[in-house]
C-alpha cells in the first residue's frame, strides 16, 4: 500500500513565537554584519578621495561611495523593520506567557480550594467547643486542688478582726519601745580633755564633781 500511494509527509510542528523571534533576530544580525562591511568600504573610499585631486578618477571613486551609501541606507531600513517585528512578537509572546501563567495559578487555586473544603469536612466545631470546655473545667479543678493543698491547719476560725487590729497596734508600740535609745543618755559623755590630763589647778581631773582617772572612770576611794 505504501509503495502504491507513497508515504505521507510528516507533519511539521506548528510555528511558535519563540522560534519566529529567534529567526528574525538572526536575520537582523546578518544585516548588521553587512552594514559594518559597507561602513568599512565607505571609510576606505573617503580616505582615497582625500588624497586625490579633482578629476575623473576621483569622480569614479565618489560614485562607488554613493552606491555603497545607498545600500547601507537600504540595509538600515530593513534592520529597523526587523527590529520592530521582533519587538512586536516579543510583546505578543509575553502576553501569551502571562495568560498561561495566570491559568496555571487559577488552576492551582481551584485545586487548593477543593483540598481545603475536603479537609474542612473532617473538622467538627462542636467537638472543638467541647474540648475547650473540658480544658477550662480541668484548669478550674487544678486550681481547686492547689488551693486545697495550700490550706492552713490549726488556725482558729473564730478570731475577731477587732482583736487582731488591737494586737497589731500593740505590736507596733512594742517595737517602738524596743527601739528606744534613751538608756544611752545615762552613760557619761567622754571628757573634753585627754585621758590622764590634769586640770588647771594641778590636781586630779573631776567630772560632775566626781574624781575620775585618766580614762574618765570614777576613782575608787583608797583605804
Amino acid at each position: 500500500m505504501n509503495r502504491l500511494f507513497g508515504r505521507g509527509k510528516p507533519k511539521e510542528p506548528p510555528p511558535n513565537l519563540t522560534d519566529a523571534i529567534s529567526n528574525v533576530d538572526s536575520r537582523g544580525e546578518s544585516i548588521e554584519k553587512k552594514i559594518g562591511k559597507l561602513d568599512a568600504d565607505l571609510m576606505k573610499y573617503k580616505d582615497q578621495m582625500k588624497k586625490m585631486r579633482d578629476g575623473p578618477s576621483k569622480n569614479m571613486i565618489k560614485q562607488r561611495a554613493l552606491r555603497v551609501l545607498k545600500q547601507k541606507r537600504q540595509y538600515e531600513n530593513q534592520l529597523e523593520n526587523l527590529r520592530q517585528q521582533s519587538f512586536n512578537m516579543e510583546q505578543a509572546n509575553y502576553a501569551t506567557q502571562t495568560l498561561k501563567d495566570t491559568k496555571t495559578t487559577v488552576d492551582a487555586m481551584k485545586i487548593g480550594l477543593k483540598e481545603m473544603k475536603k479537609e474542612y469536612k473532617k473538622v467538627n466545631l462542636d467537638e472543638i467547643e467541647d474540648l475547650q470546655d473540658d480544658m477550662s473545667d480541668m484548669l478550674d479543678i487544678a486550681n481547686e486542688v492547689q488551693d486545697t493543698l495550700g490550706r492552713t491547719y490549726g488556725m482558729p476560725d473564730d478570731i475577731d478582726e477587732a482583736d487582731l487590729d488591737a494586737e497589731l497596734e500593740a505590736l507596733g508600740d512594742d517595737l517602738a519601745l524596743d527601739e528606744d535609745t534613751s538608756y544611752l543618755d545615762e552613760v557619761p559623755a567622754p571628757a573634753d580633755t585627754i585621758p590622764g590630763e590634769s586640770d588647771n589647778t594641778g590636781g586630779t581631773r573631776t567630772q560632775d564633781g566626781v574624781q575620775v582617772d585618766e580614762f574618765g572612770l570614777p576613782v575608787m576611794a583608797r583605804n
